[in-house]
């Protein structure tokens, strides 16, 4: 099976909604460019279709769960336009796929990234502001059967965002020790900015410099979902999901 019949295999999974087997058999083991051309596919079968790309999200931000991959560094899959939801939304169930939800920070960028030796100076610099987020993952593999050419070609397991409305400054925010919570009618997940790679600015380095090493680097006005700040947590239908982080508020959904 080749890569366009790879990624036709997961687009197919996506639009009838029926999970496929993973696809990591028919490529040779970490083969991440061959997991990222799939991805890069099927993104461009997207916006040709009318979506538009409107930024980043960083994924295996967990050492934890890099290591369960086999692994040493995140991961990274595009935003479309299409996966925003709004907030207080009572979205339909039907919308995702083996759903799971994390909270995290988005940084909205106010410059471009282009350099691929980028610091945490040069981040703080490119960001405008933060917003919380939270983002719903949903596997088109069966079963959530994975390793990391299976998440990475499925766009890094992406499935829909919601944006905070409190733009707040970096300086007015402790990205380390903030706490977050997440509830799914009752509390399931917390913790804070060091499940990020330690730091969630260290995760935007290292994607700045990874897209800028690939000719796709980071513009003014993407937003950037830089990881979750806690393990992740199922939901299902009829449930209502809200999280809050110190000094970004807090954000809520639900589903029918």
């Amino acid at each position: 099976m080749n890569l366009i019949e790879i990624a036709e295999k997961l687009k197919e999974a996506e639009n009838s909604k029926r999970p496929c087997a993973p696809i990591r058999e028919h490529l040779t083991e970490k083969d991440l460019d061959s997991a990222y051309k799939i991805q890069q596919l099927n993104i461009e079968k997207e916006v040709k279709n009318g979506k538009k790309i409107v930024g980043k999200k960083i994924g295996l931000t967990s050492l934890k769960v890099q290591e369960q991959l086999g692994v040493n560094q995140p991961d990274f899959g595009i935003l479309l336009d299409s996966m925003e939801i709004p907030a207080n939304e009572e979205v339909d169930f039907s919308k995702f796929m083996q759903p799971k939800v994390e909270a995290e920070i988005a940084f909205i960028l106010k410059n471009d990234l282009i350099g691929t030796n980028n610091t945490i100076a040069d981040i703080e610099k490119a960001i405008d502001y933060a917003v919380m987020a939270i983002e719903v993952v949903g596997s088109r593999i069966e079963n959530w059967n994975i390793k990391i050419t299976d998440t990475i070609a499925d766009n890094a397991s992406s499935s829909h965002f919601l944006l905070g409305t409190q733009r707040v400054a970096l300086d007015q925010l402790d990205l380390i020790n903030n706490k977050m919570e997440l509830y799914i009618n009752e509390e399931v997940s917390e913790g804070d900015g060091t499940s990020c790679l330690g730091n969630p600015l260290k995760a935007v380095v290292w994607l700045a410099n990874k897209m800028a090493s690939i000719n796709n680097p980071l513009r003014k006005g993407e937003i950037i979902l830089s990881g979750a700040l806690g393990p992740m947590a199922e939901f299902k239908k009829g449930d209502v999901i809200s999280a809050s982080i110190e000094g970004l508020g807090d954000l809520q959904f639900s589903t029918k």
